[in-house]
């Protein structure tokens, strides 16, 4: 190895406690006029704060679940909404107003379902599998409600 190889390695203990409190996201497209994804966005300043290695697995999927909604609703016209489909089984879709998560490892999804029966998903991280959907608002509603916006701004508190 090249002397100059060797000091491209060499990290501060600063650079090391830097790099350890930022997550590794990657995305790859074949479209590259396709819009930006969550993975290429900037955590926002209040998820950052906290270095993830800290962060339950509920929390952590929490907070990086929210992100994705929101990104996949800066993609929605004003005629729909996001929705989530359920990964196996027949279950249907839900049509998203709230997500929490219990520590160390529950996230919680509540909303309606197509028959706008109330519908809450109860899931482990570890079986986490989420599939966002466009859903049409519906039509008594004038704007459609931004869930993943929402969600956002209570990351910021």
């Amino acid at each position: 190895m090249a002397d100059e190889d060797l000091t491209d390695m060499i990290q501060t203990s600063a650079e090391v406690q830097e790099a350890s409190a930022l997550p590794c996201a990657r995305v790859a497209h074949t479209d590259p006029k396709r819009p930006r994804t969550a993975e290429q966005e900037p955590l926002p300043d209040a998820v950052a704060a906290q270095p993830f290695e800290a962060k339950s697995p509920a929390q952590w999927a929490y907070e990086r679940l929210i992100l994705y909604i929101k990104n996949f609703e800066t993609q929605l016209d004003n005629d729909h909404e996001v929705a989530m489909g359920f990964a196996g089984g027949d279950a249907g879709v839900l049509r998203i107003e709230g997500i929490g998560y219990f520590d160390p490892d529950i996230v919680t999804f509540y909303g309606r379902d197509e028959d706008d029966a109330r519908t809450q998903l109860i899931q482990h991280v570890s079986q986490l599998s989420v599939m966002l959907r466009a859903l049409p608002k519906s039509p008594e509603v004038e704007e459609p409600r931004r869930i993943g916006f929402q969600l956002a701004a209570e990351l910021e508190k």
